[in-house]
């Protein structure tokens, strides 16, 4: 049997890029009704990402929104007004990460909608909390990663800051958006009551680093440095083997004493630095120096098949090419390739999540903009003759791709 409890529920899509699209994409695969309302221009990831055989799509696109059906219009022109309306009206949860004021031009803001709808859910996803001296500042996933000091932790480690090569900030953010969302859901199914949500990057992100790294700052006086020290120390990184890299984690006085035997380390058994958390606390500089030393005696995955003799926490360190050739990930299918309307053939993520021993449905390609306008139109009681009218003006765009391919 399928798992959708969010079967039934309907979310209009105001969002663009990844923050957005990922906590849409999330409630999506809990059997949400997404429309996606995309602007004439298109949603910026179409073109960022990466090229695609037709150009609407990149493969980033591709995979933050599928299971969306694409609605195209022009909020600009006046009978788009009536329209979106009907969309509000429609749907039980509107999300939107646009800065607030363009919002508030628009009448999308959450105060207006809620104004008329008080049995709405509304989220909006912002860079920084309406309620600092940051609010409205326009933001990407690099300049929060910089402004929360995850750039900076590789300054302290290495003395240069440097960006997680991956939109973390985004996908964090539009997770945790998603579970508030599904929250305010559970109330709203208790009460009746709608619910304002407000999900900033800045803030959520900063309180990530600081929950780690306040660390011996946490107590007043301070007992210590800034930052976990393990986390910081330039040793805590992949060692090198005589083919390549791994990555283990070892953490218990048992898992210690397993690895320095495995590793012929003997001499430093009986280390009292060594010996217990406590003393490898005290001692972290060091203690990391002897874990991260190179291992290139041996190839990887003869270190891989001592260290798990030993119970130890281990596995090779990919590429972003070998990572697709990972045995369990083949194994559990995780990557799968499927035929797109626009794109050929194309890679579909199933979901990682199971429920009663099934993962929910692979949901439906994402789709041009625009490619279910009319069936949207449909839907919210517009007449054919309505719907063309709408569409001779521009205030709606259908897709003009043919629907079969290419």
């Amino acid at each position: 049997m399928s798992f959708e409890p969010l079967k039934g529920v309907r979310i209009l899509d105001l969002t663009s890029v990844v923050v957005g699209p990922v906590c849409t994409w999330r409630l999506g695969q809990y059997g949400a009704e997404i429309i996606k309302l995309e602007s004439p221009e298109g949603d910026l990831m179409r073109g960022l990402g990466g090229l695609s055989p037709s150009g609407q799509h990149s493969g980033t696109y591709l995979h933050f929104n599928r299971g969306k059906r694409n609605i195209c219009m022009d909020l600009k022109r006046p009978r788009a007004k009536a329209l979106i309306d009907k969309l509000v009206a429609s749907a039980d949860v509107i999300v939107a990460n646009m800065r607030p004021r363009a919002l508030a031009r628009l009448g999308l803001d959450a105060a207006t909608i809620r104004a008329k709808h008080p049995d709405k859910i509304y989220c909006l996803i912002t860079g920084f909390g309406t309620d600092g001296p940051y609010a409205g500042d326009p933001t990407y996933d690099s300049v929060v990663q910089g402004a929360t000091g995850m750039a900076g932790l590789t300054l302290a480690r290495d003395g240069v800051p440097t960006y997680v090569p991956m939109l973390i900030c985004d996908h964090v953010v539009g997770e945790i958006a998603a579970g508030a969302i599904m929250a305010a859901i559970i109330q709203a199914r208790a009460s009746g009551a709608g619910c304002s949500i407000e999900v900033p990057m800045f803030e959520t992100m900063a309180a990530f680093v600081l929950q780690e790294h306040l660390a011996q700052q946490s107590f007043d006086p301070p007992v210590g440095l800034h930052g976990d020290q393990r986390l910081l120390s330039p040793h805590n990184r992949p060692v090198r083997t005589a083919d390549g890299w791994m990555s283990f984690t070892i953490n218990t006085d048992g898992q210690v004493r397993a690895f320095l035997k495995a590793t012929g380390r003997h001499d430093l058994l009986d280390d009292p630095r060594f010996a217990t958390v406590a003393s490898r606390a005290r001692h972290v500089a060091e203690w990391f120096e002897v874990r991260g030393a190179p291992l290139t005696g041996k190839s990887t995955k003869e270190w891989l098949d001592i260290l798990r003799e030993a119970d130890i926490a281990a596995k090779p360190c990919h590429t972003l090419e070998s990572l697709q050739r990972d045995p369990h990930l083949q194994a559990v299918d995780l990557v799968r390739f499927e035929e797109h309307p626009t794109e050929g053939k194309t890679a579909a993520i199933r979901s990682t999540i199971r429920f009663d021993d099934n993962y929910p449905p692979l949901r439906s390609p994402s789709q041009p903009k625009g490619w279910e306008t009319r069936e949207v139109l449909d839907d919210l009681g517009c007449s054919a003759a309505e719907i063309e009218e709408l569409l001779a003006d521009g205030a709606a765009q259908q897709a003009t791709a043919p629907r079969g391919g290419g």
